[in-house]
C-alpha cells in the first residue's frame, strides 16, 4: 500500500523469511572515502546498508519488539493531538483574517506534514534496524565532513530535549479542573510532579508504558471524533445555538486584511499541532517488519489526526461567531462546550479530556526522544557512551530519560512566564524547520548514493515531486519568520525584537558547529592524537561506538587491526579466541578494551 499522493511502492516483493545476524553477517564495503557496512536486525529481513561512522547495528533491540501497528498509530497520534487542537484555532483565524482561509491551512499543514513524512518512511526503508530517525538520517545522508552532523545534532538535541510547554499547560488545566487559585510558582511545582509522574510511567517496563500510551491515546481519540460530531449536530441545527452557519457564509470575508507575518505565525501554529506525524520513526528496530507496518500505519495516522483538526474547527466555526473566537478569555474548545452545552459540567469535562490529551502527549514525546537521545549516544559523539545506551535494569533508557526530566524540570522553573516562555517555544521550532530541509535534501543525495552503489531496492520511495514540496515547504518555514508584522519589530509575539528566536536557534547551531571544529580538528593537533571509532558492548544486546583518542605513532597499527566500523579484524578476533577461550563477539568487545587502555586515553572516562 503506497501513500499517496507522495510515495509510490517499489516493485521489489517484500522479502520473506526471517534473518538472523552475527559478526558474520557484516561486510565493508569500500567507496574512497567512505566506507559502507551491511548489517540486519532481527526485527527485519532487509539489510540495513550504512556508512560504517554511524552507530552499530543492534541485531537484537535491548528494547524489545513491543511496537505494532495500532502502537504507530497512538504514538503519532498521540504525539500531534497534544492542546494545540484546542487551544491554536483563535490564533490560526487571526493570523489567516477569515474563516476559510483558516480551515485551509488546516488542509496546508496536513500536506505539508504529508509530503516530510513521505521523506521519513523513505529513510526508513533504508535503515530499518535503526531507530532514533532524524540521528540516523542526518548522520547517513552527511557522513562527511566525519561526525560533523552527528556531534552538532546530538548537542542540539540535547539542548531542547525539554517538554516543559505541554507540561506547564497540564499544570494550568488541572488548576482550572480543581476550580481552584494558582500563581505561577503553584503551576511551575505541579507541571514538575505531573512530568515527573510521567517520567516515572515510562521508568520501569517498555511493553507497558506503550499499552499506557495507546490507551490514553484511543481517550484522546474518542474526545476528537465526539467534537467532531457535535459539530456536525451543531450545523444540523439540532442544538441552542442560534445561527451555525454565520461563518460559512461568507467564509473569506477578511482575508484581504491578513498580513504575510500573521500567515506566517498561523502556519507556524498549524504545524506545530501537526509535529509528531514522524514519531514512531524513533522506534523503528523495535517494530517487526517495520517498512510494511508504517508504510500504512504511519499515514493513517496523520491523515486519521488531519481530518479530526478540521472537524474540530468546522465544530468550533459552528458554534461561535468569528468575533467571539477571537475576543475570548477562553479557548476556543472551551467556547463551543460553553455554547452547546452549558457552562458546568461541560466545561469541566472538557478539562478533564484536555488534561488527558496533554498527559498522552507528554508520554508519546518522552517515548521518542528518548530513542534519539540514546541513537546520540550511540554514535559516540557525546561523553559518557554507557549512560546514553545502556538499558539496564529495566530494558528502558534510563539515562535518556532522566535528561529528559532533569532538563524539563529546569526549563519549567527557571523561565519567568509570559514573554521569555513563549520565546522558548518558538526557539525550539526554529532548528527543527532548518534539520527538515537537510532531510528533505539528503533523501535525494542518500537515493543517489545508494543507486551509484548498486544498493538493492528497499520497498519503499517518495514521489520526487513529493520531496521538492517538502524541500520549498521547509524554505518558507525558514525565511517566512523573518518577515517583520505590520505593528512593527516590536509587535510579535513577544515584547522584543520578532524575529529574536530565529537568530538564537542560527546561533545555537554555529555554537554546536563550532564545539565540533574545536574537538574534532584543534585539540587532535594539538595534542598529537587522531580520534577512531571503537565498537563496545554496555551490557545485554546494547552496543555503541565509542571514540577514543589515539597517539598518531600508533594510528598504522590501530587502522590495521581494526575495519572501518571499529570492530578488530577476524585476524586478532582468532588469536583472542584461542588464548581466552571466548565467543567471537565477545572476544571483540573485550579485546578492544584493552587495546583502548594500552594505546589510547578514552574520551569522557
Amino acid at each position: 500500500m503506497g501513500f499517496l499522493p507522495f510515495t509510490t511502492k517499489t516493485d521489489e516483493a517484500e522479502a520473506g523469511g526471517t534473518f538472523t545476524p552475527s559478526s558474520e553477517n557484516l561486510s565493508v564495503i569500500d567507496d574512497g572515502n567512505m566506507q559502507y557496512t551491511a548489517g540486519g536486525g532481527k526485527n527485519s529481513a532487509k539489510l540495513t546498508y550504512q556508512e560504517a561512522s554511524g552507530a552499530p547495528i543492534e541485531s537484537k533491540s535491548p528494547l524489545g519488539y513491543s511496537v505494532g501497528a495500532v502502537t504507530v498509530i497512538f504514538l503519532n497520534l498521540s504525539k500531534m493531538i497534544g492542546t494545540g487542537v484546542f487551544s491554536t484555532p483563535s490564533t490560526v483565524l487571526d493570523g489567516a483574517g477569515s474563516v476559510g482561509l483558516a480551515l485551509f491551512y488546516w488542509v496546508i499543514g496536513f500536506f505539508m506534514a504529508a509530503s516530510m513524512l513521505s521523506v521519513y518512511l523513505e529513510f526508513t526503508s533504508y535503515f530499518p534496524s535503526r531507530s532514533g530517525s532524524e540521528v540516523v538520517y542526518l548522520e547517513q545522508s552527511y557522513p562527511r565532513p566525519k561526525y560533523f552532523f552527528p556531534t552538532v545534532f546530538a548537542m542540539q538535541t540535547v539542548l531542547f530535549s525539554f517538554s516543559s510547554s505541554n507540561a506547564v499547560v497540564l499544570a494550568e488545566y488541572l488548576f482550572k479542573l480543581a476550580d481552584a487559585d494558582t500563581t505561577a510558582w503553584k503551576e511551575k511545582g505541579v507541571a514538575v510532579a505531573a512530568y515527573t509522574i510521567a517520567t516515572l510511567l515510562l521508568t520501569f517496563n517498555t511493553k507497558y508504558s506503550l499499552w499506557l500510551a495507546n490507551a490514553i491515546g484511543v481517550v484522546k481519540l474518542v474526545t476528537l471524533v465526539f467534537i467532531g460530531i457535535a459539530g456536525l449536530v451543531v450545523l444540523g441545527g439540532h442544538t441552542p445555538v442560534k445561527d451555525p452557519l454565520v461563518n460559512f457564509r461568507d467564509a473569506f470575508s477578511g482575508t484581504s486584511g491578513a498580513t504575510v507575518y500573521g500567515a506566517t505565525n498561523a502556519l507556524v501554529k498549524v504545524m506545530f499541532s501537526y509535529a509528531g506525524y514522524e514519531n514512531a520513526c524513533n522506534v523503528v528496530n523495535e517494530v517487526r517488519n517495520p517498512v510494511k507496518t508504517l508504510r500504512w500505519s504511519a499515514p493513517a495516522a496523520l491523515l486519521l489526526t488531519a481530518v479530526l483538526y478540521i472537524l474540530a474547527n468546522i465544530a468550533y466555526f459552528s458554534a461561535a461567531s468569528k468575533e467571539e473566537i477571537l475576543n475570548s478569555n477562553v479557548t476556543a474548545a472551551s467556547l463551543f462546550f460553553e455554547k452547546v452545552f452549558g457552562t458546568s459540567g461541560a466545561s469541566r469535562a472538557l478539562n478533564v479530556l484536555i488534561c488527558l490529551s496533554a498527559l498522552g502527549n507528554l508520554l508519546a514525546v518522552l517515548i521518542g526522544q528518548s530513542r534519539m537521545l540514546r541513537e546520540c549516544g550511540r554514535q559516540g559523539v557525546l561523553p559518557f557512551t554507557e549512560f546514553w545506551t545502556s538499558t539496564r535494569p529495566f530494558g528502558t533508557p534510563l539515562g535518556p530519560y532522566f535528561v529528559k526530566w532533569a532538563l524539563t524540570v529546569v526549563m519549567i522553573l527557571a523561565p519567568p512566564a509570559g514573554d521569555a516562555f513563549n520565546f522558548i517555544v518558538d526557539l525550539s521550532i526554529y532548528p527543527a524547520n532548518i534539520f527538515n530541509l537537510l532531510l528533505a535534501t539528503g533523501i535525494l543525495i542518500t537515493r543517489h548514493r545508494r543507486q551509484r552503489l548498486n544498493f538493492p531496492p528497499s520497498g519503499y520511495k517518495a514521489w520526487t515531486v513529493s520531496v521538492y514540496f517538502a524541500i520549498l515547504s521547509s524554505l518558507y518555514m525558514l525565511v517566512a519568520p523573518w518577515y517583520p508584522p505590520s505593528t512593527g519589530a516590536d509587535g510579535g509575539d513577544v515584547s522584543f525584537w520578532y524575529a529574536t528566536y530565529c537568530v538564537v536557534g542560527i546561533a545555537i547551531i554555529a555554537a554546536c558547529g563550532a564545539y565540533y571544529y574545536l574537538w574534532i580538528k584543534i585539540l587532535p593537533r594539538w595534542g598529537h592524537y587522531e580520534l577512531r571509532q571503537t565498537l563496545i558492548s554496555v551490557g545485554g544486546d546494547a552496543t555503541a561506538h565509542k571514540l577514543v583518542r589515539v597517539p598518531k605513532d600508533r594510528i598504522a597499527e590501530w587502522d590495521r587491526d581494526h575495519d572501518a566500523s571499529g570492530r578488530l579484524r577476524r585476524r586478532n578476533q582468532h588469536q583472542h579466541d584461542n588464548g581466552e577461550g571466548h565467543g567471537e563477539e565477545k572476544g571483540v568487545a573485550a579485546e578492544g578494551v584493552v587495546v583502548v587502555e594500552e594505546v589510547v586515553e578514552e574520551r569522557g572516562s
